[in-house]
């Protein structure tokens, strides 16, 4: 997808539209994502927010929206479904597709890319990028050409001289490091590696020299691996400030299990274990986990240990960031051993579960902020009338 979650808020919030827009924290934190417009002011995903502010005055800052984002990430990997059983997602916005038998329903391979290109913006008004290729490290290399509304092919009988020009930086996995040690080498793009054994090219890049040595020769024999059970779902937060706060950090906790809640009822899965995440204003990370008696998906239980976990935190610094993960996941259909007698927080969990479904059916008929906790309604209240006055201060 091209700058998804910028062009998620442009899609959603039309006067954002041809602004300079990254999604990320308001002060501090890093950029998520930056709309092309950010782009051409050279910001980029993974900068420090200060920085883009730097390069860019009237830039627009807005929160993420994962929970919206992950929705419309479902719906496009449902229309790649359509197109091919294949479908490896590999990120809320990009997937592999093995397409091969396909042309019968389809058509030829590049009339097929451009299908899905239509569908996914018909339905979604959002524009993605397409690499064709005969494997997966290839097709990644060229779907990042000619964006953003782009499609690329690489067929078999030009891989060899697009591996001759194509430069190592761009290669998966060769970061800041191995570039260096490759341009000692006087290597530049990926065909020059092909002038070195693999013995010498392993000896300065270590085990990675023989996938190096690989992609060389434009050899890439991984398949396509349809989405597997996902081992744990989190949601965290940078603080605009570092706090000692626990009304506040217990405030976000309750967001964030609802986040982490709506990901469980989506995977239909239940968590065993919580874990709260923290890192304090020394930058040490700490974590905290408790593993339950009974699988639970409820908001009010993920927040509800959440909050255990963190009351019996020695708060010695300052906290930077905040999270929550549930880990430890078994499917909905998991037989659980029940209690002779149900406990009240057993029929609790059940009846919030319940209220959480709920949610999501509203949520998908009328938006997601359609039915929001009180305490979360009132917390987006104080900010807005925060912001407001330090306007006219």
């Amino acid at each position: 997808m091209d700058a998804f979650f910028a062009s998620v808020e442009q899609l959603d919030r039309p006067e954002l539209k041809g602004q300079c827009l990254v999604v990320g924290g308001a002060h501090r934190g890093v950029v998520a994502a930056a709309s092309y417009e950010a782009r051409k002011f050279g910001i980029h995903s993974a900068m420090p927010i200060f920085q883009a502010k730097q390069r860019c005055p009237h830039l627009v800052i807005v929160p993420p929206r994962h929970g919206r984002y992950a929705e419309i990430s479902d719906q496009i990997m449902a229309i790649l479904r359509t197109f091919s059983p294949l479908v490896e997602p590999i990120s809320i916005d990009e997937a592999y597709v093995d397409i091969t038998g396909c042309r019968r329903l389809h058509g030829a391979t590049r009339e097929l890319a451009q299908a899905m290109k239509d569908k996914i913006k018909s339905q979604t008004r959002l524009t993605c990028s397409v690499g064709i290729a005969p494997n997966k490290f290839l097709a990644k290399i060229a779907s990042d050409f000619n964006k953003p509304d782009g499609l690329t092919e690489i067929r078999p009988d030009q891989v060899t001289a697009f591996i001759e020009t194509l430069p190592v930086a761009k290669v998966p996995g060769v970061g800041a490091q191995a570039q260096k040690a490759l341009a000692a080498m006087g290597i530049q793009t990926l065909g020059q590696v092909r002038q070195y054994s693999e013995r010498q090219i392993v000896g300065r890049l270590g085990k990675f020299g023989h996938r190096l040595m690989e992609l060389a020769d434009g050899h890439d024999d991984s398949p396509v691996v349809p989405e597997s059970e996902p081992k744990s779902m989190s949601s965290e937060i940078t603080l605009d400030r570092d706090t000692r706060d626990r009304a506040q950090l217990v405030t976000h906790l309750l967001s964030q299990a609802e986040s982490v809640a709506r990901d469980l009822r989506r995977h239909q899965v239940r968590s065993r274990t919580i874990t709260l995440k923290v890192r304090t204003a020394d930058f040490k990370r700490h974590t905290r986990s408790q593993t339950l008696e009974r699988p639970v998906q409820s908001a009010d239980a993920i927040y509800k240990t959440a909050v255990e976990l963190l009351n019996a935190f020695a708060m010695s610094q300052p906290v930077r960031l905040i999270g929550v993960a549930a880990g430890n996941l078994l499917s909905e259909d998991t037989p659980v051993q029940q209690e002779l007698f149900e406990a009240d927080e057993g029929r609790r969990n059940e009846h919030w579960e319940k209220v959480g479904r709920a949610m999501d059916v509203i949520a998908r008929r009328y938006g997601g902020k359609t039915v929001v906790r009180g305490t979360l309604a009132e917390k987006k209240k104080n900010e807005k009338t925060v912001e407001k006055n330090k306007g006219r201060t």
